[in-house]
């Protein structure tokens, strides 16, 4: 699963709705402390998903703070 992290409620809201509405498996859970972002919220999506999300991202002009994999016990940034 990879981790989609936001700025604001809003846009982790926006996003959630979006994922839902293309069929994207998501989770909406806290953010880890790991990642620093303005919001306490962040969104787990499927792997296979990454091309589909990131295009209803930026085609819906969704501000994120970043996707990120987990990689042992830390957080990557995958996708800014």
């Amino acid at each position: 699963m990879l981790l989609m992290a936001f700025d604001s409620t809003q846009q982790a809201l926006r996003a959630e709705m979006l994922l839902e509405y293309a069929d994207i498996e998501n989770d909406m859970c806290p953010t880890p402390k790991e990642i620093t972002a303005g919001c306490a919220l962040s969104l787990e999506f499927p792997e296979e998903a990454l091309e589909e999300v990131k295009s209803i991202i930026k085609e819906e002009r969704v501000d994120i703070r970043g996707i990120f994999s987990k990689v042992e016990n830390n957080y990557v940034m995958i996708v800014l």
